[in-house]
């Protein structure tokens, strides 16, 4: 296995083309955000609601993560290897539900970034357990000091309690 430097591992992936549509034009009145308009029956769904703070946790987090060269799923498959050494591929897929040939890619990109190694499982001969590097434990530490900081900053409008009653609410709603 080739030796990993510190340089290597924070190398961003390549990321994908985006297609998106072009931003409307100023003179489209349609395009114009109005106070005027009413959102009662959008805002009453739960559904828009976490969409809506997702999204702006998730804008905040591309930023911050952007040095590390890690989206949100990277993140989280890197955090559950840091605090479960030797986790299966079939773990992180049911912790995180994610398809397993999702995870494949995913797993192959941090491997070729240095960040994970894969080791024989010390109970399946068939399963491969899953652990940090050291540029790897590096780079999630790192990742996780700035996360955690940047969920105080997005929610700065929440008390403690309140933040801690909305993340219990909301884990009620995707828990089975």
């Amino acid at each position: 296995m080739p030796e990993t430097t510190v340089a290597n591992a924070l190398r961003r992936p390549r990321t994908p083309r985006k297609t998106a549509a072009p931003a409307p034009s100023r003179a489209d009145p349609a395009a114009e955000t109005d106070s005027g308009i009413d959102t009662s029956y959008l805002e009453s769904l739960l559904g828009y609601n976490a969409r809506r703070a997702a999204l702006a946790v998730i804008g905040v987090f591309l930023q911050r993560m952007a040095p590390y060269g890690l989206r949100p799923v990277d993140f989280s498959v890197l955090t559950l290897i840091a605090h479960n050494p030797g986790i299966t591929s079939r773990q992180v897929c049911a912790a995180l539900d994610i398809l397993p040939p999702n995870l494949v890619g995913m797993v192959k990109s941090l491997d070729k970034r240095g960040l994970i190694e894969r080791r024989p499982h010390p109970t399946d001969r068939r399963a491969q357990g899953l652990h940090l590097s050291p540029a790897g434990r590096k780079l999630q530490k790192d990742a996780q000091t700035t996360a955690t900081k940047l969920e105080r900053d997005v929610a700065s409008r929440l008390s403690e309690q309140e933040l801690d009653l909305l993340k219990e609410l909301l884990q009620r709603v995707y828990s089975k």
